[in-house]
């Protein structure tokens, strides 16, 4: 049997200001660095064998704090990088609405088929991420393995885990520094945890979702 913990990175400013960001190196915010410490203390007396990270540094530095607690190195993975959101990336919502409101709605309601302008779409995304986890586990059979994303890889990987069709994407939350835990075995996956912010605390939650 093999772990699989999957982590999304900690805040960055435009996550807060809904501002699409995609594979635009965005730094993590005051506050994604405090969940970086969070998350990593929440996983220090979890055994971890090996640990891949996305390339871009608010999921590279969520990694590496995690990473540091057991003394192991993160590998970089462009497999894992959020997907492209091509000429959307740096907009704000409704600067992305103004020139593409069909195309805005279509990404809002379902994935499916929709790539955006530049960009990729969430099929490319997936398969991308598929490949490299698939390796994960074949190259780290028996252990537990660390990998910190973004959220549109995370909610791709956990559709195709379940085997769910991508319509589903948006069924999926992926809180910042989220935990979720899965288990690969007989050629299954089998889910353990979802989207534990547990780490964070109920009244630090609380205080972020209120903005303060």
């Amino acid at each position: 049997m093999t772990r699989l913990i999957l982590v999304r990175h900690g805040e960055t400013s435009w996550n807060r200001e809904g501002r699409y960001q995609g594979q635009i190196d965005s730094p993590l915010s005051e506050l994604g660095l405090i969940q970086g410490d969070m998350v990593a203390d929440a996983l220090a007396g979890v055994p971890i064998d090996q640990v891949y990270s996305s390339p871009l540094s608010r999921a590279y530095i969520t990694a590496a704090k995690c990473a540091a607690r057991h003394n192991l190195p993160v590998v970089k993975d462009e497999r894992l990088l959020e997907i492209s959101h091509g000429k959307w990336e740096g907009l704000m919502a409704e600067d992305v609405h103004k020139d593409y409101p069909e195309l805005l709605q279509r990404w809002r309601s379902t994935v499916i088929d929709v790539q955006m302008p530049g960009g990729e779409s969430i099929e490319d995304v997936r398969q991308r991420a598929r490949d490299a986890i698939g390796e994960y586990v074949q190259k780290h059979a028996g252990q537990t393995v660390l990998v910190v994303a973004h959220d549109a890889v995370n909610k791709a990987l956990i559709c195709d885990f379940w085997g769910m069709g991508l319509e589903h994407f948006w069924q999926i939350k992926q809180d910042n520094t989220c935990i979720n835990v899965f288990e690969y075995e007989d050629e299954e996956w089998r889910l353990i945890l979802l989207n534990s912010t547990v780490h964070l605390g109920f009244l630090f939650s609380g205080l972020v979702q209120r903005g303060l």
